[in-house]
């Protein structure tokens, strides 16, 4: 037979509203302090993109050199003299390589513009600005 224990047990809590995007909630989701919010669950994802510091690097250095050493690694290993075959002659040129490094431009290009939050940060000042102007024209 089961037995129902009911002391010392904390009230089941009410269900917690969702927070909208930018928007900072009163009752720091169901936690009893800001501070405790922040220990056990964290920052919100708009207030990690709100305090990354502008002068923080997006890519760092060493993901950098990482990818180039392995460019030149995949470039030394295409020429004809690893791993061939008797027998087997291959060009020393082909538009592999140059297909490559395009590739890779292109896509590191777009990895930065996908990491570089400054421009979102520029924006909501601007906005920022915006609103404040209004608001002092017509005061």
């Amino acid at each position: 037979m089961m037995s129902e224990r009911k002391d010392n047990l904390a009230p089941i809590p009410g269900p917690i509203e969702d927070p909208a995007w930018g928007k900072a909630i009163d009752n720091n989701l169901g936690y009893a302090s800001e501070t405790e919010r922040l220990s056990r669950r964290g920052l919100e994802d708009w207030e990690m993109v709100e305090k990354i510091e502008e002068s923080e690097h997006n890519v760092p250095y060493w993901f950098v050199a990482v990818f180039v050493v392995l460019l030149i690694v995949a470039i030394g290993l295409n020429f004809p003299f690893w791993g061939d075959r008797p027998g087997y002659e291959r060009a020393w040129f082909n538009w592999g390589i140059p297909a490559a490094v395009a590739y890779c431009t292109i896509a590191s290009v777009a990895i930065y513009w996908l990491v570089d939050y400054r421009h979102i940060r520029n924006r909501k000042r601007e906005e920022k600005a915006k609103e404040n102007s209004i608001e002092a024209d017509k005061q």
